[in-house]
């Protein structure tokens, strides 16, 4: 627990990419001791920076609504860690938020996968995610990714990211809410 807690507080305190992030450093996690699960999106969005609860927007809406979960169990800490592959803001460009920063996952995702090792399912929620965590074992697109789920088991599963940006990726993906999203949560009943 103590190496937890110190991570916790050099995480909280990150100032690594300050200038180049335009509304500041604010890191945005969530994690617990005993937690099972791991929630790896891609960086906070301008709402979850003003808030600093992580997924607490329309995106965290469709994930909890994909996962089965309210959210006084999505943000059960003592069951459910959340740390993105960015942890600040990084802004926003013409297509929406930018990218996570480059230098975050390298630095902040194998610690708290370090200090937290209960962990027994990971979700790569989103192609930053997923490139970070399967790098060249990635297909060559997000669908084929998240279709070949079963390949990452039982460490990760892979998902689309559930922004509403993503509407028209569902449309044309019909399968995923149909097939992917009811074996995530029979996976889920087994944590």
């Amino acid at each position: 627990m103590g190496m937890l807690r110190t991570l916790i507080k050099e995480a909280r305190t990150c100032r690594v990419c300050a200038p180049h992030l335009p509304l500041g450093p604010r890191p945005v996690f969530l994690v617990g001791a005993g937690a099972r699960l791991l929630i790896v999106g891609q960086a906070p969005g301008r709402r979850v920076h003003e808030t600093g609860i992580p997924w607490n927007d329309p995106s965290g809406e469709q994930l909890r609504d994909w996962l089965r979960m309210g959210r006084a169990q999505f943000y059960d800490a003592s069951r459910i860690a959340i740390v993105p592959a960015g942890l600040c803001y990084p802004g926003s460009g013409k297509r929406g938020d930018l990218p996570p920063r480059a230098e975050c996952a390298p630095l902040w995702q194998p610690r708290f996968r370090a200090a937290l090792p209960g962990i027994r399912l990971t979700l790569l929620v989103g192609m930053h995610a997923q490139a970070y965590h399967l790098g060249a074992r990635r297909k060559r697109t997000l669908a084929q990714t998240v279709r070949a789920y079963r390949e990452y088991l039982p460490e990760f599963f892979p998902l689309p990211h559930p922004s509403p940006r993503n509407r028209l990726w569902m449309r044309n993906n019909p399968w995923f809410v149909k097939e992917i999203v009811p074996a995530l949560r029979r996976h889920l009943r087994t944590l």
